[in-house]
């Protein structure tokens, strides 16, 4: 299994909506609740964010390589669909 770290940026209504379909999965499937996420918030954590290249947030890597970034007018089921693929790549 591996570890998650999520990006997100404090009053973004995409982080919303991400943090919100996570917990949703969550709620469906509670395998998904054993994958770690750590959420850092960018303007807590400039110098980790210095490291990782992604422009929109909700952002979430896994051992450093981009596996979604939220983009503009995004639904939440698209938002979902990105997460669980994320999910389901962690898990394996």
């Amino acid at each position: 299994m591996k570890k998650i770290t999520a990006f997100e940026y404090a009053g973004c209504p995409y982080c919303v909506q991400g943090k919100k379909a996570l917990a949703d999965l969550i709620e469906e499937n509670p395998e998904y609740g054993k994958v770690e996420v750590e959420w850092i918030e960018e303007n807590e954590h400039p110098e980790i964010i210095a490291n990782y290249d992604y422009y929109a947030t909700p952002s979430m890597f896994i051992d450093g390589e981009k596996k979604y970034e939220a983009h503009l007018f995004e639904s939440y089921e698209e938002c979902r669909g990105h997460i669980k693929d994320v999910l389901d790549e962690a898990l394996r």
